[in-house]
């Protein structure tokens, strides 16, 4: 089974193609380049290199949000429009889900966290058992303290991970009561090769979707649609 993995959700570009238990080839860019800048060229580029015939992919995994509202565009896009090419279906991987799974094995309790702007971050709450992942604390957008406070609850050591980590890393060093870690650099960001490794695990368990169904999932409005919304809520009490 061979999957190709998408990620442009955050800071970090990837693409990577699983195939099985075998990463057959990633390419990763953490630059200030745009994503409609890089990430066609690398697909391109893992296509020359491991001369993949893409009509052989099994389906096309993306992490499909929450993230850079273009980003995640661009990302979404890409993975929608081979998918209707290759009609070949679609696995969404939860961009938190794919970040925690860089930590598979792990023993700690593992928090992602990426910077979302407005003093808040896109997070949730994992460990890893003989069943594989478990999700604690489902994806979403909380602020910093919130997360922090789950985190001490549970009373058991963590380890944090993501572009939010320079961003809070501060608040958790004063305010993390629990012993914890950051993720080293090969791992603290997100990686395509994950979102292939657990899309292959979510197609085996029927988490797929057509092409044409898919939708990246911001967990929030875009700031221009939360302007107009509070434009019309001022014309109304107006």
């Amino acid at each position: 089974m061979k999957i190709l993995g998408l990620d442009s959700s955050g800071l970090v570009a990837g693409v990577a193609v699983v195939e099985d238990d075998n990463l057959l080839a990633e390419y990763t860019v953490n630059y200030k380049k745009t994503h409609s800048q890089t990430l066609l060229p690398m697909l391109d580029e893992i296509v020359r290199m491991t001369e993949l015939d893409v009509n052989t992919l099994d389906a096309l995994a993306v992490a499909g949000g929450p993230g850079s509202f273009t980003g995640l565009r661009i990302g979404s896009a890409t993975a929608k429009g081979l998918g209707l090419a290759l009609k070949k279906p679609v696995i969404h991987i939860p961009t938190l889900d794919g970040l925690a799974y860089n930590m598979y094995g792990s023993r700690d309790m593992v928090c992602p966290l990426m910077d979302a702007r407005r003093n808040q971050t896109y997070t949730g709450l994992y460990e890893f058992t003989e069943g594989g992942m478990q999700v604690l604390e489902p994806q979403c957008a909380v602020g910093i303290e919130e997360i922090i406070a789950k985190v001490n609850e549970r009373n058991r050591s963590v380890v944090f991970l993501g572009d939010g980590v320079p961003v809070f890393r501060t608040y958790i060093e004063e305010h993390c009561q629990v012993k914890f870690s950051f993720a080293p650099a090969h791992m603290n960001k997100q990686r395509a090769a994950s979102v292939a490794a657990l899309g292959l695990i979510y197609y085996r368990e029927g988490k797929i979707q057509t092409a044409a169904e898919h939708r990246p999932d911001y967990l929030r409005l875009a700031q221009a649609e939360r302007e107009r919304l509070a434009k019309e809520r001022a014309g109304q009490d107006a």
